[in-house]
């Protein structure tokens, strides 16, 4: 688990949930004032002029009194924050926070108030000083923030394990538990208390002696790792172009394309040199997702494609950004871990706080989906193969070209290209028609409002439940920034939902995309890929922003079981389909025209096109992940590319290119909240596609009956985040337990 963003302990949620596309677990404080005083208030603070009334810091030290990390009301000061702050506030709060545990500790009483309650103020301090540090961390990394980071990032983690192996507060929690006060509490104080004592178990608190020293070291060096890792794939996408010079090369290349790559080219370029245009270039090819996916896709030169996929397929796996070795070293560690623990493995600790019961139930799911999805993959590459002999390629299929075919008997099928989408799908049109989605299902209201924020592109927007009054807000950051910005998309939270001394709080959801950025007179035209990434890290931003538990520990999307946290995001995306929400998304930006009949026709019936190949994927991924934490031995002489090479010699129609070094940039795994748990996207689609299926049978053409499911799905998978297991809460909004059949029907992999 990474623990870049957080501090795990048994007074919190485990650390950050991070991902391409999906979530990144931290927050930060934004304290309102009674309820009758939201509106005001929640102006007044999302612009940062409130003034400081808490005493959450204590008085400040003349010279940390100006530190905007340790300002103690409103969103963060996004706009004052500079390297310099980090490691002075850092260390003030660890000062602060570690006298206050001691106070705890000294009084400690096995009652919700004591075990539980008061340790809200050790949170809060390092939402506010530390959580915006590691936001900053993965949106506007510099060599200054990276610095001040890895300075204080182990006196953090140090700090964490001091208050996750607390004798007094473990012997409290157990206590309640067996108290007489037990039988007074709700069912979501119960699951935050059992769920504490499991953090504390797992955080080391039954060790002793050099054990805990051991277990102590490990979390510190697997925290180090993890950044280094991030590090070295960030640094690797930076490091790696390739320069275009002859328009003969860019033969077949859509019009996006060209503009993508003039853009890298002149943000790259000295300043002495010329500008690049978007028709005479020059041209520079990045390993940016949204450039190294249609250059895939549409560039006609095979030995360009070929340089360009080996390119990222080895990312960060040569030279001084080598991950091989961190790899290795992140398995060790998380096996030693895990053992220390009394676990057989990493995936044995991992699934004790998950939805799935064991290894053996993950396995089955994937031979149910690898049995339906083998023979739909070969006859993909069966296609694939034909279309490229029939153009007169002779050399046999490689991975550099089933992209490009693919694409090419896509355009014949189904008579579109992704390309031709593009004009449809202009970033505000989409925006301002998800927004109104979100309206006809949950009744809300989104406008965009004012707070300080870390870079030009980046807005905040507040939402407003049906009377008007304000229950939540997100900063939204679109676009994509290579130098400075981690690839992928993400939701993190800057503040959770809870009852403070001064009233609710709101919830407050960071909401990162990568989106292809404006171009000149040209706005930001998104890719259905890229639309379908944005409703997906709404339906994330949903499930922690509509809350309505007010104990932090249960709100939103803490407390939720991981396999089951991507339900919402994943539901989202099956609105990108539905012909009503799409006639809100797609205007051409140039005429104002909506999305042909037939071209939606066609969308629709390309959903399902190379499925099967498409599920192998991410079941190589998946299948990979789970047998690096389990079978995996790191000391032996498998190497970790031989554990993928043996999972895709059962997931992979086409076998796998010697020289691929995917792991070394699989952040998920190695630099995020997935170790052992990759499966759970798969695990959560489940939920999804059959939660989606309530929907088709309410009647999608029936306005009434989408909105009344809608509010159904609110109050229930929305509202109650982390107050009851999850199946509980399926069951609430579906009336039974989940089946795989809607998913497999989805992917058009069953009749």
């Amino acid at each position: 688990m990474d623990r870049r963003k957080g501090i795990q302990w048994c007074q919190d949620v485990p650390g950050p949930r991070s991902l391409e596309r999906g979530l990144h677990r931290w927050w930060s404080p934004f304290t309102t004032a009674p309820v009758h005083g939201f509106l005001t208030c929640f102006s007044l603070l999302c612009s940062g002029v409130l003034p400081v009334t808490s005493s959450l810091f204590g008085t400040l030290p003349a010279d940390l009194a100006g530190n905007p990390l340790l300002t103690e009301s409103g969103t963060p000061r996004f706009d004052q924050i500079q390297p310099e702050h980090v490691v002075p506030a850092v260390r003030f709060v660890l000062r602060q926070a570690a006298a206050e545990l001691e106070r705890i500790e000294a009084a400690i009483e096995p009652n919700w108030s004591g075990a539980v309650e008061q340790f809200d103020a050790l949170n809060r301090m390092f939402e506010r000083a530390w959580g915006p540090v590691t936001h900053l961390f993965g949106v506007m990394n510099s060599d200054a923030l990276r610095e001040a980071f890895e300075t204080v990032q182990p006196e953090v983690v140090q700090f964490g394990l001091r208050i996750s192996q607390s004798a007094p507060s473990y012997q409290a929690l157990k206590a309640l538990r067996s108290g007489p006060e037990w039988s007074t509490l709700d069912s979501a104080q119960r699951r935050i208390v059992e769920r504490k004592i499991l953090n504390c178990d797992l955080s080391g608190i039954g060790l002793q002696g050099a054990e805990r020293e051991r277990f102590n070291a490990i979390e510190t060096e697997l925290s180090q790792v993890g950044t280094d890792f991030s590090n070295h794939v960030l640094d690797a996408n930076k490091a790696w172009s390739l320069l275009v010079t002859d328009a003969a090369d860019t033969t077949g290349w859509p019009d996006t394309l060209r503009r993508m790559t003039s853009g890298a080219y002149n943000r790259l370029k000295a300043e002495t040199d010329p500008e690049s245009t978007p028709e005479a270039g020059p041209w520079r090819v990045t390993l940016e997702l949204p450039i190294f996916n249609s250059f895939i896709q549409h560039c006609v030169q095979r030995t360009l494609r070929e340089q360009v996929y080996h390119a990222y397929m080895t990312r960060a796996s040569s030279g001084d950004l080598d991950n091989t070795q961190l790899c290795v070293r992140h398995l060790a560690l998380r096996q030693e871990k895990a053992h220390l623990l009394g676990y057989s493995s990493y995936a044995q600790l991992s699934l004790a706080q998950k939805m799935a019961p064991n290894v053996a139930a993950i396995e089955a799911m994937y031979d149910t989906l690898l049995t339906a999805s083998l023979p739909g993959a070969r006859r993909d590459l069966e296609e694939v193969a034909l279309q490229a002999r029939q153009n007169g390629q002779t050399e046999p299929i490689e991975h550099w070209d089933v992209g490009y075919w693919a694409e090419r008997i896509r355009e014949q099928r189904y008579n579109f290209t992704e390309e031709e989408l593009r004009p449809y799908f202009s970033h505000e049109t989409v925006l301002n028609g998800l927004f109104e989605l979100l309206t006809t299902l949950f009744g809300i209201t989104i406008r965009q409002t004012e707070a300080p924020t870390w870079h030009t592109d980046v807005r905040f927007y507040t939402v407003f439940q049906e009377a008007g009054q304000p229950i939540a807000g997100f900063f939204y950051d679109p676009y994509s920034r290579p130098e400075t910005k981690r690839p992928g998309a993400w939701m993190d939270d800057c503040l959770t939902r809870r009852i403070s001394p001064t009233g609710i709080q709101l919830p407050v959801a960071y909401l990162i995309c990568n989106a292809t950025p404006p171009m000149g007179d040209t706005p930001s035209l998104m890719s259905f890929r890229e639309v379908e990434t944005l409703f997906h890290e709404f339906g994330h931003g949903l499930q922690h922003m509509l809350t309505t538990v007010n104990h932090a520990d249960a709100a939103g999307i803490n407390g939720v079981e991981w396999d089951a946290v991507e339900l919402p995001s994943q539901f989202m995306e099956n609105w990108c389909y539905h012909r009503p929400t799409l006639d809100k998304l797609a205007r051409h930006y140039q005429t104002g025209a909506g999305l042909p009949d037939d071209l939606y026709q066609k969308l629709v019936a390309a959903k399902t096109y190379r499925a099967g190949s498409l599920m192998l994927r991410q079941l190589t991924f998946g299948m990979t992940d789970l047998a690096l934490h389990t079978t995996f031995d790191p000391a032996g002489s498998e190497s970790v590319f031989d554990v993928q090479r043996r999972v895709m010699e059962r997931t992979s129609v086409l076998p796998m290119y010697p020289e691929d070094r995917f792991l070394c940039a699989f952040s998920h795994i190695f630099a995020g909240g997935y170790a052992a748990g990759y499966y759970s996207y798969k695990w959560a689609e489940v939920l999804s596609a059959d939660a989606f299926g309530a929907f088709v049978e309410a009647g999608l053409d029936d306005a009434q009956q989408v909105q009344a499911t809608g509010h159904r799905f609110r109050d229930t998978v929305l509202a109650l985040g982390g107050s009851q297991h999850p199946m509980e809460i399926f069951r609430a909004f579906r009336g039974r337990e989940p089946s795989p059949t809607a998913l497999l029907k989805q992917n058009g992999l069953i009749g």
